[in-house]
C-alpha cells in the first residue's frame, strides 16, 4: 500500500505536528532558524511520528499529546540524521545536500544538539512519567549503537550478530520508542504494551535491512544518496557480510579491501557478487521476516482501521524502493 494511503488516516494530526514543530522551533537565533528550515523542507516519510499517532489511535487515547510525542520522536530523529551526516561525512541525503556539507560540521552538530534538547523540553511537558523513562533509556541506547557502528566501520570481519545489534539499537529502537509511547497515553494491559513494543522492534528492523538493500539495488534518484554509500563509508551491512559468507575467496578478498578501505573503486564488482551469492534475496528475506513478525503482534491489540494501518506498513516498509 503506498505511504500516503496509510498517513490519510492521520492526516489532521501529521499536519498539526508539522506545524507544531515549526511554532516549538523557533529560536530568537536567525542562524539556527535557517539550518532547521532547511531540514525540516528536505522531504521524509515521517514514518516514527506517523507510527506514534497509528498506535494512539489504535488504543484510543484520551489524553491529547499524541502531537507533542509525534513531534518530539521527529525531531530526536533528525538531530540522529544530522549527528551520523558529520560522522559519516555525507553530502547528501533525501536528494539534497547535507546540512553538514552547507553549513561545515560544527554547525550541525551544534543544530542536533539543539534539536535533542527542545524534543526532551517537550517530552517533559507530557508530565508522563513513563512517557520519559522511555525516551531517556531509548536515546542513552541509540548513542550506544551509534558509538557500536563506529567501532565496526572498516571492519571487514564484522558478524552479523553485531551488526544486529548495532541496528537494534541505533535504527529500530526509535521505532519501538514510537510504537510505545503512542501506546502509553492510553489505557493499555502490560501484554499489549509488549507486543507494541516488539511491533516497533521488529519494524524497524525490517525498515533497516530494506534500507541496507536499497544501497546496492536502487537509484541515486529514488533513495536520495548515492549508490553504494555505506560500502564509501566502510560499513558492513548484511547484504555484505552475506556476500562474504558466500563468496569465492577472490570475491572474500576484493569486498574486505573495499569496507577497509571504504572505497567504492570495485562497486559494480561488489554489485554483481551480491547478486551472485544471493545476498539481497536474503536480506530482503530477512527483511520480510522480521516485518511478520511485527505483524505477529498486532493480533494482541483491538481490530480497528488503525490496526490494519499498522500492518499495513509493514508491508510498505518491506516492498518500498526508497
Amino acid at each position: 500500500m503506498p505511504l500516503a494511503s496509510i498517513h490519510s488516516l492521520v492526516r489532521p494530526e501529521l499536519e498539526a505536528t508539522d506545524q507544531y514543530i515549526c511554532t516549538e522551533l523557533r529560536s530568537e537565533i536567525p542562524f539556527i532558524n535557517q539550518i532547521i528550515e532547511y531540514i525540516l523542507h528536505s522531504g521524509g516519510k515521517r514514518i516514527r511520528p506517523l507510527l506514534v499517532l497509528l498506535t494512539a489511535g489504535a488504543f484510543k487515547h484520551k489524553k491529547n499529546l499524541q502531537i507533542d510525542l509525534a513531534a518530539a520522536i521527529e525531531l530526536i530523529h533528525t538531530a540522529t540524521l544530522l549527528h551520523d551526516d558529520v560522522v559519516d561525512d555525507s553530502h547528501l541525503r533525501r536528494g539534497q545536500e547535507t546540512a553538514n556539507d552547507i553549513w561545515g560540521n560544527n554547525a550541525s552538530v551544534l543544530v542536533g544538539d539543539f534539536l535533542y534538547s527542545r524534543a526532551f523540553q517537550l517530552i517533559v511537558k507530557t508530565q508522563n512519567l513513563e512517557v520519559i523513562n522511555i525516551f531517556s533509556n531509548a536515546t542513552n541506547l541509540i548513542a550506544e549503537g551509534e558509538v557500536l557502528q563506529l567501532l565496526n566501520c572498516h571492519n571487514a570481519q564484522t558478524t552479523e550478530t553485531a551488526y544486529f545489534d548495532v541496528i537494534q539499537r541505533k535504527t529500530a529502537k526509535l521505532f519501538e520508542v514510537a510504537a510505545q509511547v503512542g501506546t502509553a497515553l492510553c489505557d493499555y494491559s502490560p501484554q499489549q504494551m509488549d507486543a507494541m513494543k516488539n511491533y516497533g522492534m521488529q519494524l524497524g528492523i525490517a525498515y533497516q535491512l530494506i534500507d541496507d538493500v536499497l544501497d546496492y539495488n536502487s537509484s541515486a534518484e529514488e533513495m536520495g544518496k548515492n549508490i553504494g554509500n555505506d560500502l564509501s563509508e566502510g560499513k558492513p551491512t548484511l547484504p555484505l557480510i552475506y556476500a562474504m559468507r558466500q563468496g569465492k575467496k577472490s570475491e572474500i578478498d576484493l569486498i574486505s579491501h573495499a569496507i577497509e578501505q571504504g572505497s567504492t573503486e570495485n562497486l559494480q564488482s561488489i554489485i554483481s557478487i551480491i547478486e551472485s551469492t544471493g545476498a539481497i534475496k536474503y536480506t530482503a528475506r530477512t527483511a520480510k521476516d522480521h516485518a511478520q513478525k511485527a505483524k505477529g503482534s498486532l493480533d494482541f491489540i483491538p481490530d480497528s482501521p488503525y490496526r490494519k494501518a499498522l500492518h499495513d506498513l509493514t508491508d510498505f516498509v518491506v516492498d518500498r524502493n526508497y
